[in-house]
This record gives C-alpha cells, sequence and structure tokens, in this order.
C-alpha cells in the first residue's frame, strides 16, 4: 500500500487510490490522503524497516509532516502527473530514466590500475 493513502472506508486490505495507464504507461497517480498521524507515524516505521537503511528517500520518518498531521489535516485527496509522465507518453518511451533531464543514479567510482578515478554511468 502507499504509505500516504488511506485505507479503503469498506473493503478491508485495500486502499483509496488508482492509477491511470495509458498505453501500458503510468500517467496519473491519485489516492486519499491518509490524515490520522499515529497511523501514519506507524506506516513510516514500518517502511523504515523493510528498507533496512538501504535507500535513504525511503527510511526517513517526517516528523514535521506527523506535526502538521497532529494539527489536523481535513479529508484530501487528488491526483499527481508530471511533466515526466506526460513527455515519456508524448515520446512513446517505456522507461520514465529515458525521458528525465537528470540523471536518478550516481556515477560509479573505479579505480584504474595507476590510481586514476573514473567516473562510470
Amino acid at each position: 500500500m502507499s504509505p500516504l493513502a488511506k485505507y479503503h472506508r469498506t473493503k478491508e486490505g485495500l486502499s483509496e487510490r488508482f492509477e491511470l495507464f495509458i498505453n501500458k504507461k503510468e500517467v496519473i497517480n491519485a489516492y486519499t490522503e491518509l490524515n490520522d498521524p499515529i497511523k501514519q507515524k506507524e506506516l513510516f516505521l514500518e517502511q523504515k524497516k523493510l528498507t533496512n537503511n538501504e535507500d535513504e528517500e525511503f527510511n526517513i520518518v517526517n516528523e514535521s509532516y506527523l506535526n502538521a498531521l497532529e494539527y489536523g489535516l481535513p479529508p484530501t485527496a487528488g491526483w499527481g502527473i508530471g511533466i515526466d509522465r506526460i513527455t515519456m507518453f508524448l515520446t512513446d518511451n517505456i522507461n520514465i530514466k529515458e525521458v528525465l533531464l537528470f540523471p536518478t543514479m550516481k556515477p560509479i567510482k573505479q579505480v584504474n590500475n595507476n590510481n586514476n578515478i573514473n567516473l562510470k554511468k
């Protein structure tokens, strides 16, 4: 389940979310926002355990967001569509990395026999 999506109100084990695919490509990601700070913190901690600190982006418990939830977040929903997904659709690319302007992977450093460092993607 998406860590920010609210659980389905009537169907246990499901969340209130959908994705729109066109020609086998995800164009829109939408969900009802989870606004329970206690449940949200549990999900953040569970996600952090699952990543074993391997992925910096997904092992952070966002305390500022949880604090805002405690003040009260009204029922919220929406959908997101990025220019990257539109570009992927319009250029008939399957992988989103093919249309990103900035690379998402850091270069790998390799040391050759002369102790010179080469950057390799």
